[in-house]
């Protein structure tokens, strides 16, 4: 799943290279952390958080599939 989310993500940003997804367990779900370039954030939520729903859908969708649970976070560094 994690190289699905970095495939998608990456393809969605204009600083690929910034790019960093943690998984962390967390009762019994793996929550993925993104991490991104400042400027980026907003085309992965996208507008109304469209972009970032649809990319959980995808993610929720396969893990089920493979009888995991999974969800993703945005992890904005503070500066």
């Amino acid at each position: 799943m994690q190289a699905f989310l970095e495939y998608v993500v990456k393809g969605l940003v204009q600083n690929p290279d910034a790019v960093s997804i943690t998984p962390v367990e967390r009762e019994g779900t793996t929550v993925y952390e993104l991490r991104l370039h400042p400027q980026d954030v907003g085309k992965v939520i996208g507008r109304q958080g469209m972009t970032i729903n649809a990319i959980r859908s995808l993610l929720l969708a396969g893990s089920a599939k493979r009888g995991m649970r999974c969800t993703l976070e945005i992890v904005e560094e503070q500066a």
